[in-house]
């Protein structure tokens, strides 16, 4: 069992990471290698599934006003809304999930799922992915930069308000552009979830607050999944324990579970505020440059033998 100040670290980088658009699978797998921990055992398993609880409550809890207001103000916006979210998870399926099936049936032919995702969780593959969505957030970044700076960019906080209680959303084109990002970040960790569907919203010239909250929509709907499936490995690992005549004490990892989702609902809070106020302010780009920084720094580890 991991110590207690091991899992709050862990709790604050996944709640921050989570939120922001820099990747948390990368910077957990990171943490974890440079605390010593194993990311497959059951309890880590167990504890990764509370620290996503977490986040993706600090998401519905920072996030819910402005839905409230954009998509359930009446059954045009939410039918508007409906559509759109189904589309873009629809379209998240159709691209992440054959990905990942010519993965696995081709590059890691013939090992187990549970090793394919140690494969994933490697320095030297996550690396490159941080590589390419730290180029990605950067040229959205600076191309809304240079917009504003032309005053091409219409999206004024009146204006916005405006758009949050008339129930304006994303296009339907703009979401399935989304939404398809997002399935190209489900295999490759590194890819930030939230800083490619973002971006990509920006580039399909969807307004800065209309990106956001699309994005993390998304995510309360995709996150569960996740969740589930590092649940499934925790009960097919505690089902294989059983079949060997061992057991897996998981009670002494509860506590430390619940105190990190505690901590990663208030990291992720943090790191929503952070978010919003730089894309407001057009600072969106600075993302960007610490994903290359971060890059570097995890083909750097990966050298070292991390």
């Amino acid at each position: 069992m991991p110590s207690l100040l091991k899992v709050l670290i862990l709790a604050v980088v996944q709640g921050l990471a989570e939120l922001l658009p820099v990747s948390s699978s990368a910077h957990v797998v990171v943490a974890e290698k440079l605390l010593g921990l194993d990311p497959s055992s059951p309890e880590m398993t167990l504890i990764l599934v509370m620290l996503h609880t977490g986040t993706i409550f600090a998401v519905i809890v920072y996030f819910w006003s402005q839905w409230r207001l954009a998509y359930f103000t009446n059954a045009h916006a939410l039918k508007r809304f409906v559509v759109r979210a189904a589309w873009a998870t629809v379209l998240t399926g159709v691209v992440g999930y054959p990905i990942i099936e010519i993965i696995e049936h081709t590059a890691f032919k013939g090992h187990s799922k549970g090793e394919i995702e140690m494969l994933f969780s490697r320095l030297d593959l996550i690396a490159p992915a941080l590589l390419a969505a730290g180029l990605l957030i950067l040229f959205a970044g600076l191309r809304q930069r240079a917009a504003a700076r032309r005053g091409a960019e219409t999206a004024r906080p009146d204006y916005e308000r405006s758009i949050v209680l008339t129930g304006d959303n994303v296009t339907f084109s703009q979401a399935g552009w989304m939404g398809a990002i997002q399935g190209l970040c489900i295999p490759f960790r590194g890819f930030s979830r939230s800083g490619a569907t973002i971006s990509v919203g920006l580039l399909m010239s969807a307004a800065r607050q209309r990106a956001e909250r699309f994005s993390f929509a998304l995510a309360v709907i995709i996150t569960p999944l996740a969740i589930a499936r590092e649940a499934e490995r925790l009960l097919k690992a505690s089902h294989a324990a059983a079949l060997s005549g061992q057991s897996l004490n998981l009670h002494a990892s509860v506590l430390a579970a619940l105190l990190g989702m505690v901590f990663s609902f208030f990291a992720g809070l943090a790191a929503l505020r952070w978010l919003s106020s730089w894309l407001e302010h057009g600072r969106w780009y600075l993302f960007g440059i610490y994903c290359l920084v971060a890059s570097c720094a995890v083909f750097y580890l990966h050298h070292l033998g991390y």
